[in-house]
């Protein structure tokens, strides 16, 4: 059973990061309004947001970067 979870944890669950991440708005604006959507309305922390949807939170804060947006942990956004 040990074996099975470990299988688990260190295969499928990355290849579900991964599917998750591609499925995520690939224009960084249209990603900027949906991330920003879902902090408002759903999540307290960018941390929760990334650890229950399986989003890279690095990769996330990278590409929104690229359109000069950072995120304000006091506000809880993007800006």
């Amino acid at each position: 059973m040990n074996s099975l979870s470990e299988k688990y944890k260190k295969e499928v669950i990355p290849k579900l990061v991964e599917k998750y991440m591609e499925n995520l708005p690939q224009d960084p604006f249209i990603l900027f309004s949906y991330i920003n959507t879902k902090l408002r309305d759903n999540y307290a922390s960018l941390d929760i947001l990334c650890e229950d949807l399986g989003i890279n939170k690095d990769e996330l804060i990278k590409k929104l970067s690229t359109i000069g947006m950072l995120y304000d942990a006091t506000l809880n956004k993007f800006m």
